[in-house]
C-alpha cells in the first residue's frame, strides 16, 4: 500500500486499487477489490495504523466483481454504511441480476460472484453526500450508474474508479471497450470530471496522479482520443 496524499491510502488487490481514507471520525473505504480479498484491505487498514471497527462507510463507484468483491465481509467486520448511485445499486444489493458483457461472462468463470449487500445510501444527484468533504457525480459510461467522488483535501482528490484509468506514466486513458456499455456516455463523463477542480486523482486501475490531475483530464479531452 501507499499513501497518495495526506491520509488517502492505495491499496492494491490484484490488478485493482481499493482506498482507505482517514478522515475525522474513522476510516472510509472507496470500493473492496476482488471476492475473497477482504483481509488484504485490513491488514491495510492495520498498517496505518487504524482498525477495521473504524470504517463507518463504503463508497462504491460501481457494481462490477472487482470492485465490490470485498464489501459484504467487510461491512460484517465493520457495520459500515453502503453508499452506490441508484444506477448501479439494485445490482450491487442483488435485487436486479448483474448484466454482463461477454468479458465478464468469461471472467464469472474463473473469479466467485460477489456476495449481494444492502445500499444504504442511495444516490440520485450530484453533490454532497453523508460523509463530510465528500461530493458524489454521476459519470455514467462503464456503467449506468458509476460514481466518481472529489475529496475536499490538499487541493481535492478525485477518485475516478472506473470512469478513467492512467497509464504507467500517468497520462490518462480509456478502459476497454468490451467492458464499457455506454461509449458516448463514457466521453461525456470524462468532459465533465476534467471541468473538475482537484489536484490528485486515483483510479481503479492505473497509476495514481498526485498533483496537476485535473490538467491530465483536460489534455485528454482536447485530444479527443
Amino acid at each position: 500500500m501507499r499513501e497518495v496524499v495526506d491520509g488517502v491510502i492505495e491499496i492494491p488487490i490484484a490488478y485493482v486499487h481499493a482506498y482507505a481514507v482517514v478522515v475525522d471520525d474513522g476510516v472510509v473505504l472507496v470500493d473492496t477489490g476482488l471476492p475473497g480479498r477482504a483481509d488484504k484491505v485490513v491488514r491495510a487498514i492495520e498498517e496505518a495504523r487504524r482498525r477495521i471497527g473504524e470504517v463507518h462507510t463504503i463508497l462504491l463507484t460501481h457494481w462490477h466483481p472487482d470492485h465490490v468483491g470485498g464489501v459484504a465481509e467487510l461491512r460484517r467486520r465493520s457495520g459500515a454504511r453502503i453508499v452506490a448511485h441508484a444506477g448501479d445499486a439494485s445490482r450491487i444489493s442483488g435485487a436486479k441480476l448483474r448484466h454482463r458483457s461477454r468479458f465478464l461472462r468469461v471472467v464469472g468463470a474463473v473469479m466467485p460472484a460477489p456476495e449481494p449487500v444492502p445500499v444504504d445510501e442511495t444516490l440520485t444527484a450530484d453533490g454532497p453526500i453523508s460523509v463530510p468533504g465528500f461530493t458524489a457525480f454521476h459519470t455514467p459510461g462503464h456503467t449506468s450508474g458509476h460514481a466518481s467522488f472529489l475529496l475536499d483535501r490538499a487541493g481535492g482528490v478525485l477518485f475516478a474508479g472506473d470512469a478513467v484509468r492512467s497509464g504507467r506514466t500517468g497520462r490518462i486513458r480509456r478502459g476497454p471497450k468490451m467492458i464499457t456499455e455506454d461509449r458516448e456516455a463514457e466521453s461525456a463523463s470524462i468532459s465533465r470530471l476534467a471541468d473538475l477542480t482537484f489536484d490528485a486523482a486515483v483510479f481503479g486501475h492505473g497509476r495514481a496522479i498526485s498533483h496537476d490531475a485535473a490538467q491530465r483530464f483536460r489534455e485528454f479531452v482536447v485530444q479527443g482520443v
